[in-house]
């Protein structure tokens, strides 16, 4: 598998197959393809996985493509003003990310759902109580919102991170929640009431434009109807 990522603010992954390789894709992520390209629509395995993924904000159902009869072109588009982040994934790189965020991979990429091993992380964090796993082996492609920033952290070392900002991290990292310390600060400050606390060691994934601090930026210019 080779790709080229083209495009801003909203990027495609290009991807170029060999004769009966495959590709997994969000549903709707195809933008543009060769004729060669077989599209198979599957539920990934059990029933439990397909209610997993429903659970985790991505459709119950994913696409496979195959080149078929020679190599073939595919073409992957975002969603949402951003960037495509590609990772790859071995047996000794696994990732967490936010749900949401998956774009494709490769078939021998292998998801799952992760929950946050304390409920309050979870719930009051704002990267949410459940999240996106990824192992395996193969190329991950995960849509950032805004741009990507990346920090390696050591063990032991953190950083704060406001609500909604952490888009992914190595599965050897940790996150907590932590108050916003004084109630003036909570209250007037406008940065909420919790910030999370990524604890390495592993390297994390910051974005810069969370779609919902997005949302909340323009909903003041959209005229309300009386």
């Amino acid at each position: 598998m080779n790709y080229e990522i083209q495009g801003s603010p909203y990027p495609v992954v290009m991807i170029r197959l060999e004769n009966g390789e495959s590709v997994v894709c969000q549903k709707g992520a195809m933008t543009w393809m060769t004729p060669n390209m077989i599209m198979q629509t599957t539920g990934g395995g059990s029933i439990g996985r397909m209610f997993s993924r429903a659970i985790s904000g991505e459709s119950m159902f994913q696409n496979v493509y195959t080149a078929q009869g020679g190599g073939g072109l595919i073409a992957f588009g975002s969603s949402a003003p951003g960037e495509i982040m590609p990772i790859e994934i071995t047996p000794n790189q696994t990732i967490i990310a936010q749900k949401s965020a998956f774009l494709a991979s490769s078939q021998s990429v292998n998801y799952e759902l992760f929950f946050q091993k304390r409920i309050a992380t979870g719930f009051l964090g704002g990267e949410g109580f459940i999240m996106q796993k990824f192992s395996g082996s193969g190329m991950l492609f995960l849509e950032i919102d805004g741009s990507v920033i990346s920090y390696t952290l050591e063990p032991n070392q953190s950083l704060l991170v406001d609500t909604g900002y952490l888009a992914a991290m190595d599965s050897t990292c940790s996150i907590e929640v932590e108050s916003v310390k004084g109630v003036g600060n909570a209250l007037l400050g406008g940065e909420g009431f919790f910030n999370t606390r990524v604890t390495g060691p592993g390297r994390i994934w910051l974005q810069t434009m969370p779609l919902a601090q997005m949302a909340s930026s323009i909903r003041k210019y959209i005229p309300s109807r009386g």
